[in-house]
């Protein structure tokens, strides 16, 4: 599905409803990045700053909006009895794709979904007002939807 709109720079009002609470940015300066390179452990986002638990990355990765929507499904699930939730991270990577038996040429494909690029170390969620034991098994079904390992955290 591509999320991009020439005709008004990104995605009508009926398209977001469709897609419901996916995250992808409203305007971009550059529609189309480079891949770039993931090396390292991050430096950002590596604490805890909300909640009380977390789950935090233990490799590196694109987790896709798509992803992240999925996890957050799940993690709402757990809290209908109440508590609070924050999601650490935004995909603001446009990931392109060429359609299927395309020949070489033609240029870069088109904007397919939108990514966020995580380094290990960073802290994807956040939960507070909930037990451990509830906020343990949230973040371990929520980390189940992610393509990377993850640690459960708390604060200290």
């Amino acid at each position: 599905m591509h999320l991009w709109n020439d005709r008004n720079k990104g995605l009508d009002l009926q398209r977001r409803k469709f897609l419901g609470f996916m995250l992808f940015p409203k305007k971009v300066k550059y529609r189309k990045w480079q891949k770039g390179r993931s090396k390292g452990v991050e430096s950002r986002g590596t604490e805890l700053n909300f909640g009380s638990f977390g789950i935090k990355s233990m490799e590196a990765k694109w987790i896709s909006s798509r992803q992240i929507e999925a996890a957050r499904r799940v993690i709402l699930r757990y809290l209908r009895k109440g508590g609070k939730f924050w999601i650490r991270i935004f995909p603001q990577k446009p990931i392109t794709r060429k359609g299927v038996e395309v020949p070489m040429g033609g240029g870069k494909g088109s904007v397919e979904f939108y990514a966020f690029p995580v380094k290990p170390g960073r802290v994807i969620f956040e939960l507070d007002g909930i037990s451990e034991k509830a906020a343990r098994e949230a973040l371990k079904t929520a980390s189940n939807k992610l393509p990377i390992k993850t640690k459960f955290i708390t604060r200290e």
